[in-house]
């Protein structure tokens, strides 16, 4: 009965989502404030019940009522409830069921906190919201329905993919769907203005925090990916370019992009067109991203398997929302009228600069992604673009980026003086070079990678403080902290999330340039040494877990004669799955992480074991935490959460026609 209530609270949504599609466009085309305002119940009902379904959903996985055919498939009784739990999201037609509650989730936000906005304007944005919410409704009932009954229901379960029974997986989808869907709002409020005819300092302030809010979740989320290939994958890394990994990559780079952006329509209200864009361009990535993870054109490895007849569907959506939103783009070029003029030296150039380095870097990744699928399709041709294409694609990009930021956050708005501004930074320039020489001189025969990163990374870091200084004006060193103290906390986030950038960048070089890796095979009570380190195989036992078998290693790790750790790599198989995963076993440091898997037994007695030394591959994840933190601090500035204002234009103003 819950199981059927629920999938009656998605129909029931899926109707009210028509009619709010409709309703308050007409309204605020005529003018009717009793049909603009309709927008809000429709709005808080589609969360409502689609929250039920959802529930209804996850009851079935948590009780192992196996009548539902994708419990079935993805779950198992001897499976750990948190795993019950997040096989929800664990497959195709759950997670696009989480889609669906977090797109109506933002529309609510829309309806519940929208108050500041004018009339016309949020029963626009709710209506654009609704129709896609409809989109993915339609999408959910009518080829990917999570409610399918068995006829003749199976004593237990098929158990979900080994590789998601992890905490990472347990978490990483919802902060990816926040971050991917929270795009739609950036993208509904440009739609909105399109069909008023206006773009003004106003609209920038209001666009702003939605797309922060999606740009922390999807910073977030993937963190939590890239953390979780690197511990459970076992191959030693954290970003492959798989294209999975790039569809996430893809959006987060054009939502950097339009952060920027914003900020010059609210401040200065130019490149209103450019801002415009890169908030369709950003959702539009995002339904790509959709695309690639569920049409089953493109492999990977936490892709969800699925007919192409779905990715018609997808494809679909994607020309219907895309293709509509750029012809109104076309249609509404006027409506975008720069009002404010810049020098080539100045803030804005820079920002411009700033976007125009993420969305080449961002279409540079999407033709990586997506060639070998077009050459086979059109030149018969099986080819594969791995990570050195990436990595030497993209770096230059990100270098030019790294580069730019710290001077460019200095400049003044509408003119500026470069050879000024380089003379407010020549101390930081001087820091991040003798740090890079320094390591350069003490490194033995590494590569120039990380002292290159060292000086990306100081320059940034230090750029971002240096910054925050001399916002605090001239005075004393004590008086200049206190005004420090005082600064927006909009500013305080803006340096956190640029110095969490420069930790990143430095984090990679490093982890790219001093890692050191030992293959070996590995016999019992035999010890070998690796970087300064003695690691001993003592055993290799047969541990049985809660729903898995694991071949598990015991290794002793020592320095100088003295206890590091005592790690335990294994090799589990999942029975009910009839799957081998590698668990890979990991001391972290501050400075470094030895990483341990566990292979093989070998004909010749003994086991492979893979050992690698990290350094400093803590520091990506918190440069990813400090990027995040800084959106969460900007967040909590007051002229965010009011992102208010009153338009230069009076709010009854006619739309233009």
């Amino acid at each position: 009965m819950i199981v059927e209530l629920g999938h009656y609270a998605l129909i029931l949504a899926f109707a009210i989502s028509l009619i709010q599609s409709v309703v308050p466009l007409v309204g605020a085309y005529k003018g009717w404030g009793d049909w603009m305002a309709a927008a809000h119940p429709m709005a808080s009902a589609q969360f409502a019940l689609v929250a039920l379904s959802f529930a209804a959903l996850t009851w079935a996985f948590v009780t192992s009522d196996f009548s539902v055919a994708l419990v079935v498939d993805n779950s198992h009784t001897a499976k750990p409830l948190i795993y019950k739990i997040s096989g929800v999201w664990g497959n195709h037609e759950g997670s696009l069921l989480l889609w669906v509650l977090i797109l109506v989730l933002f529309g609510a936000c829309a309806a519940w906190f929208g108050g500041n906005l004018p009339a016309t304007l949020q029963a626009r944005v709710l209506a654009v919201q609704s129709s896609i919410g409809a989109a993915f409704m339609a999408f959910t009932i009518f080829t990917s329905n999570p409610f399918t009954r068995m006829s003749f229901p199976p004593f237990d379960g098929r158990d979900l993919n080994p590789l998601l029974q992890d905490p990472g997986l347990a978490f990483h989808p919802p902060f990816l769907y926040l971050g991917y869907v929270g795009l739609s709002m950036a993208f509904s409020f440009a739609v909105a203005a399109l069909i008023e005819g206006r773009v003004d300092a106003a609209w920038g302030r209001w666009v702003r925090p939605w797309t922060l809010a999606a740009w922390v979740f999807l910073t977030i989320g993937i963190a939590l990916g890239s953390w979780w290939a690197y511990y459970e994958l076992g191959w030693g890394g954290f970003w492959f370019w798989d294209p999975v990994e790039n569809a996430s990559f893809m959006p987060w780079l054009f939502a950097t992009a339009l952060l920027h952006s914003s900020i010059v329509v609210e401040k200065r209200e130019t490149l209103k067109a450019w801002t415009v864009l890169l908030a369709i361009l950003g959702f539009g990535f995002s339904l790509m991203g959709t695309f690639i993870v569920r049409s089953g054109l493109l492999t990977s490895v936490h892709a969800f398997a699925s007919d192409p007849e779905r990715g018609v569907f997808i494809l679909m959506i994607f020309a219907f929302f895309m293709g509509g939103a750029l012809t109104l783009f076309a249609l509404r070029g006027a409506a975008m009228e720069a009002k404010g003029v810049f020098a080539t030296v100045s803030r804005e150039s820079a920002l411009l600069l700033n976007n125009v380095l993420l969305a080449v870097s961002s279409f540079v990744v999407f033709v990586g992604t997506m060639w070998p699928l077009v050459a086979e399709m059109f030149f018969d041709r099986v080819l594969s673009v791995g990570p050195p294409f990436f990595n030497a694609a993209f770096t230059p990009f990100m270098v030019a980026l790294a580069v730019v930021l710290p001077v460019g956050a200095v400049l003044p708005w509408k003119r500026g003086n470069v050879l000024k501004a380089a003379r407010s930074m020549w101390g930081v320039a001087v820091l991040a070079v003798a740090a890079g020489a320094l390591v350069w001189v003490m490194q033995t025969g590494g590569s120039i990678m990380a002292p290159i990163g060292v000086v990306l990374g100081v320059w940034v870091v230090v750029g971002a403080l240096a910054d925050l200084w001399q916002r605090a004006g001239r005075g004393r060193a004590p008086e200049r902290l206190r005004r420090m103290a005082r600064l927006p906390r909009a500013d305080w986030g803006k340096a956190t999330a640029h110095a969490g950038l420069g930790v990143t960048i430095f984090a990679v070089a490093a982890l790219l340039g001093w890692e050191t890796e030992d293959i070996r095979v590995a016999h019992i009570g035999q010890s070998f040494e690796h970087e300064g380190y003695t690691l001993v195989l003592t055993d290799v036992q047969r541990v049985e877990g809660p729903n898995y078998i694991s071949t598990m290693g015991f290794v002793d790790v020592t320095r100088d004669g003295r206890m590091v750790a005592q790690l335990t790599p294994e090799k589990r198989v999942y029975p009910a799955a009839g799957m081998p995963t590698t668990e890979a076993a990991i001391d972290y440091g501050f400075f470094r992480d030895i990483y341990l898997a566990l292979g093989d037994p070998q004909d010749g007695g003994g086991w492979a074991l893979r050992t690698y030394i990290k350094p400093f591959a803590n520091w990506l994840w918190g440069g990813c935490i400090l990027m995040a933190l800084g959106g969460f601090i900007s967040l909590s500035d007051r002229r965010f959460r009011v992102a208010a204002g009153a338009r230069r234009a009076p709010v009854g103003a006619t739309p233009a026609e």
